[in-house]
């Protein structure tokens, strides 16, 4: 019994569709006539270098993250720090109930008194 070679662009195309498109390995051997076995062992001899480039982008993710991460809590303290100044200047809280509320006093006092 000899063995069945396979050409490169052949192997590629078997990969390409477990890999990428998320076929089966089963379903990819049987319907192009291949052993489970062989279609395994493609897969990962390419395996490892999908790995590497994937870490690569991995690293970069996660350093994108912390860096907005660290901007986001810069931006959040200075939001903060803007909030309590604009509190501290009018002598009232910024929230919008507490606004209503305080114009509500104003309004009753200002009819009172006329």
């Amino acid at each position: 019994m000899s063995r069945q070679r396979y050409t490169p662009e052949f192997k590629d195309e078997a990969v390409r569709q477990v890999v990428d498109r998320g076929y089966a390995v089963a379903d990819v051997a049987a319907r192009l006539g291949v052993s489970n076995h062989s279609l395994y062992k493609w897969v990962r001899a390419v395996k490892p270098v999908r790995t590497e480039q994937h870490a690569a982008e991995l690293i970069e993710a996660k350093s994108e993250i912390l860096r907005l991460r660290a901007q986001l809590r810069r931006l959040e303290e200075e939001r903060d720090i803007l909030k309590k100044a604009a509190v501290h200047s009018t002598g009232r809280c910024n929230t919008r109930t507490q606004f209503i509320c305080w114009r509500r006093k104003v309004q009753c006092f200002s009819g009172s008194l006329i």
